[in-house]
């Protein structure tokens, strides 16, 4: 195929333009749609790409997908359906010389959504691999710059080695806890007086498993954070040691958790609440222990208090 194969280096542009690309995803799919990552080189800093924005999308249902196509098109996308693989929907915008793809999956195949994860965030921490992966984008593209077929064959085998070896390092036990609190995330009123799930949390026990909750919030003083909600969740299912904490905002972001949500942690592990680590950005993989949010408890300098 010709195709016109340009190779640039890293333009922080880009990440403006995924954000405002989500923005218009998101409007399209609502609440079909769990989460939105940029995904491919020009996700990664300092690595030379195509100036192709790549997007990965998890959803609840392909078949609701299906259903917006138009809206798709009605923003400048070719809805081309699974296009050679079972179980996604590819989008392109741009024709040939394409500007931007989506890869729709739904919010199971983790597969699909883990590879994806697992290559960009190998690229974003191994400098070394990165810079070879540059170089030889550069080389090809100047070997073949009409011909996108002899690119994408000349890089194969150096991405699929590398995908080996990111799939074999990547945990992904953060995007499966931002995955399970977006799926419960269904903001909504319950009566004239309260209203639930414009934030979500998910946490991951000692024990693997991973439990979820949904704000409650009232009219008065009684409503409950997300993050506890978890928590009443985790113990009634009978375990009580947290590892891992994520909250999420409507909006999708990770937000922290509240003075009460970490006094509530500190007291449930008062000797241990320090290591448990906090998502505080979900895009930039941004993570701190509830120890660097919470240094000092007033609990262990109280006189007769036993820890």
């Amino acid at each position: 195929m010709r195709q016109h194969i340009t190779v640039v280096d890293h333009q922080p542009l880009w990440e403006k333009k995924y954000q405002e690309e989500s923005r218009l995803i998101q409007d399209i799919l609502t609440d079909n749609c769990i989460a939105v990552y940029h995904i491919g080189s020009t996700s990664v800093k300092g690595l030379a790409a195509k100036p192709i924005i790549d997007m990965m999308v998890a959803v609840r249902s392909l078949e609701q997908v299906d259903r917006v196509a138009k809206s798709f098109l009605n923003i400048g996308y070719e809805y081309l359906g699974e296009f050679g693989m079972p179980g996604r929907r590819y989008l392109r915008k741009g024709g040939v010389e394409r500007t931007h793809q989506i890869h729709i999956f739904q919010m199971d195949d983790w597969y699909n959504i883990g590879r994806h994860l697992a290559f960009r965030h190998y690229m974003r921490t191994h400098e070394k691999e990165r810079t070879e992966y540059a170089k030889l984008k550069i080389e090809l593209a100047q070997k073949f710059p009409d011909d996108i077929d002899g690119y994408c064959d000349g890089k194969e085998s150096f991405v699929r080695e590398i995908e080996k070896r990111a799939l074999s390092q990547f945990d992904g036990t953060w995007e499966k806890m931002y995955i399970a609190a977006r799926k419960v995330q269904n903001e909504r009123k319950l009566s004239s007086l309260v209203e639930a799930g414009s934030v979500s949390a998910a946490l991951l026990t000692k024990k693997g498993n991973i439990y979820v909750g949904v704000c409650i919030d009232t009219a008065c003083s009684l409503g409950m954070c997300a993050e506890r909600n978890a928590i009443a969740n985790m113990i009634t299912n009978g375990e009580n040691t947290i590892c891992r904490m994520i909250a999420v905002d409507r909006s999708g972001q990770a937000v922290p958790p509240c003075g009460a949500c970490r006094e509530f942690m500190a007291q449930l592990m008062p000797k241990d609440y320090q290591a448990i680590t906090l998502m505080l950005d979900h895009e930039k993989e941004t993570i701190v222990t509830l120890g660097e949010l919470t240094p000092k408890w007033w609990i262990s300098i109280s006189d007769g208090v036993k820890i």
